[in-house]
């Protein structure tokens, strides 16, 4: 099960790039006038090795790729190298996984001041789009305030981002604040929605109860990017609670039905398969980005590299 991805802190300033379109407003809905799902790959699955990770992903087809704090920490004093690394392999840095964003009030300035730093990052090394996760309160139930506080926290977050030309996107997780279908809709309600787009995790919102189908129609105008990852529940050998991600068509998630969903509402960015690690003996994650591109390729009749 993915756990939180906490990036490293402190890296120094980066000089920024030229300014990125970003996505609020009226700029957002015009992007679905000629809509087009582009694909790309998340590097979790190499587990920090972000230079295969990159090579491997590359090579496998795709065009888009997500990085963690493993980049931060490695490019973080120089992300033009970064940048021509990524054009060297034809790969657009769709979205860097900032971490959580937590709810005690003490960690406030603090967690602001990370995000901001990777959203100043990422556009020096030509990226788009910042997820962060949010943060169940822990030993007590949830109250009202949690999510109107959360709401704030994102707004804050995502306002100074666009700041500097990238969007936030809100990633709905087992185990947060966002959680269960109505959990993400009551954390959106409270978020400004010019500021804080959602990036929806099909493996994710299923798991929680609910269907990414849904999900795409209820948020199509806020809905930023995804990850399209796949869940197998029970897990073998485990309680009926039990879970774990798997390659694309090996779990229970209705992909035909989620494409169909974002082409009705006239989806128009970036697909990202995401696998937290391989659910196999034996494999590796080359191959199940291969298996990921021919469930897609042959199953959803859809080309990973246009």
């Amino acid at each position: 099960m993915e756990r939180r991805d906490f990036l490293a802190r402190g890296f120094g300033a980066v000089a920024l790039a030229g300014a990125l379109p970003i996505a609020t407003g009226v700029e957002f809905a015009r992007r679905r006038t000629q809509p087009h799902i582009r694909f790309g790959y998340a590097a979790i699955t190499w587990g920090g090795d972000d230079r295969k990770a990159m090579a491997e992903i590359s090579d496998v087809g795709y065009r888009g790729i997500q990085l963690r704090g493993s980049a931060v920490a490695e490019y973080g004093e120089n992300p033009a190298a970064l940048r021509d690394l990524l054009a060297e392999r034809g790969l657009t840095l769709v979205a860097l996984s900032s971490g959580l964003v937590r709810i005690d009030p003490m960690f406030e300035q603090e967690d602001l001041d990370l995000h901001v730093r990777n959203a100043r990052f990422l556009r020096a090394a030509g990226g788009h789009y910042l997820q962060v996760v949010d943060e169940r309160p822990a030993g007590r139930e949830i109250i009202a305030e949690d999510y109107h506080r959360m709401g704030r926290l994102l707004t804050n977050i995502g306002r100074r981002t666009a700041d500097l030309g990238i969007t936030l996107g809100y990633h709905n997780h087992m185990g947060n604040l966002g959680q269960a279908p109505e959990e993400v809709a009551r954390v959106l309600e409270a978020a400004d929605p010019d500021y804080v787009k959602l990036e929806l995790d099909t493996g994710h919102y299923q798991q929680a109860g609910g269907n990414p189908e849904d999900a795409i129609r209820r948020y199509a105008d806020r809905l930023l990017f995804l990850h399209v990852k796949d869940v197998e529940s029970p897990a073998p050998g485990g309680g009926p609670e039990s879970y774990r991600f798997v390659e694309l068509g090996r779990g229970t998630v209705d992909f035909p039905a989620v494409f169909h969903a974002l082409e009705s509402v006239r989806f128009d960015g970036w697909a990202i398969i995401e696998l937290d690690s391989v659910p196999g003996p034996g494999g590796s994650p080359r191959e199940s980005a291969e298996i990921a591109k021919r469930y897609i390729e042959d199953t959803l009749g859809r080309e990973i590299g246009t």
